[in-house]
């Protein structure tokens, strides 16, 4: 489906973003931009003020601070809001490939809790939440205090399995997924800068639902590019768990088979047998390939907390929801948002944000006894880079379906075609959002 510029926008508005707002993907100005934090994704209902009540917010990502941020703006002062996070910063896993590219760094993709601290009166707590127990409504943290709460949000993210024949501590050393940015992200730059031209970039892609769909895809494609120019000779080879390229096939398959042909080989249903870490090979169902550089992603599930505190009932792997508040369905008066949770929707940082937004409207009515909104909507957009200097994006629009108690997708779209343009707002759509969570 080829949109322009403005049926973008539009699309975008459709999720309950003013046309104001979306335009702000595409406007230059950081006022603009700004705009889109007045954004409702619940699809214009309004949260009542004057809700009271301890609201204990576990986990400082995309999901989990957006979440802080808007229950602030929209639930009132009278809320007594914490988040409790490990981190004293959050690095975005958003633009990271960019790392490996050295178009950007780590320290330029991280973020603080500085506005949550002094604009929106949140009691930030640099700890780890080691436990929960539903019945006394408390969390216990690493620094041997207790928290006290009527609603619990948890955001814990993901957790990656070890793959047969590598162990969870081979990602942090030897064979990193950086599918989490930070330190593994700086080795796998490293490795490639050190892999000799000529060499081979393999890289996995586990079984779908992963975080982010579009990325794997687009770290290939950034890779070949800089390998192109700085290892000739060099190759990148795909081993994809699924069927098919899982978003954006018109952008991707033109990348694989024209822009990057002779240096991306894409082999799908390649489902990971084992690692042979002696001769460098990885093992497939569909085939063995010798590597210089392995950059596994692993398949993943709900992080530690969500499975300690009994909240993963989808799959053995995701926490369940009622997508009207995002409180669980296995532990009343807790809540999931973001990567962990199983739902219609995919695992991303812009819908982590949307998804914050319905929840920032449901607590208030839920402590103060009035009815949820019944028809929220969620959008989804992303950019990604094709080359170092050209884009693609993708965006979904989600209504809630009261037969199936589920998000379905409204519509969705991609670019028309790949352009620089299109690099050039994804920068502007990444501040945009950014601004919206952290400032």
């Amino acid at each position: 489906m080829a949109l322009s510029r403005r049926n973008f926008v539009q699309l975008l508005g459709a999720a309950g973003i003013s046309a104001a707002a979306s335009a702000a993907f595409f406007d230059e100005s950081a006022a603009n931009a700004a705009r889109y934090a007045e954004g409702d994704v619940s699809n214009g209902s309004r949260t009542p003020r004057g809700a009271s009540g301890r609201v204990v917010i576990v986990g400082g990502g995309m999901a989990g601070t957006s979440a802080a941020r808007y229950l602030r703006r929209w639930g009132g002062s009278g809320l007594t809001l914490t988040l409790v996070e490990r981190n004293t910063a959050y690095t975005s896993n958003i633009m990271s490939n960019g790392v490996l590219t050295g178009q950007t760094t780590i320290p330029s993709l991280q973020y603080s809790y500085a506005a949550l601290r002094n604009t929106y009166g949140v009691n930030v707590v640099t700890a780890e939440a080691l436990g929960v127990n539903p019945t006394a409504q408390t969390v216990t943290l690493s620094n041997g205090s207790t928290l006290g709460y009527d609603r619990l949000v948890v955001a814990p993210g993901i957790v990656f399995d070890a793959l047969p024949g590598l162990t969870v501590g081979d990602y942090d050393t030897t064979y990193p997924h950086a599918w989490q940015a930070g330190a593994q992200t700086t080795l796998l730059r490293n490795q490639l800068m050190s892999m000799p031209s000529g060499g081979t970039f393999v890289m996995t892609i586990p079984p779908a639902p992963y975080r982010c769909p579009p990325g794997p895809y687009e770290r290939a494609c950034l890779v070949a590019d800089w390998l192109k120019k700085n290892k000739p000779g060099s190759r990148v080879v795909v081993l994809d768990a699924n069927p098919k390229i899982m978003a954006e096939p018109i952008a991707f398959t033109e990348a694989f088979t024209s822009i990057h042909a002779g240096v991306i080989r894409y082999v799908p249903n390649a489902v990971i047998d084992h690692v042979d870490k002696a001769n460098s090979t990885v093992v497939t169902t569909a085939e063995s390939v010798r590597f210089d550089v392995f950059n596994p992603i692993p398949p993943h599930r709900a992080g530690a907390l969500a499975q300690s505190a009994g909240l993963v009932n989808v799959g053995g792997r995701w926490a369940g929801v009622d997508v009207l508040s995002y409180e669980s369905s296995a532990v009343p008066r807790i809540h999931v948002l973001g990567d962990a949770i199983g739902t219609t929707m995919p695992k991303s940082g812009h819908i982590a944000n949307a998804q914050a937004k319905v929840l920032a409207d449901a607590i208030p009515k839920l402590l103060t006894g009035q009815a949820l909104n019944p028809a929220p909507a969620t959008s989804s957009a992303c950019y990604s880079p094709i080359t170092m200097t050209t884009a693609s994006w993708l965006t979904g629009v989600f209504h809630y379906d009261p037969a199936t108690r589920t998000m379905l997708v409204k519509s969705i779209a991609e670019a028309p075609s790949i352009s620089a343009s299109n690099y050039q707002d994804m920068s502007k759509w990444f501040t945009g959002l950014m601004q919206d969570t952290f400032a």
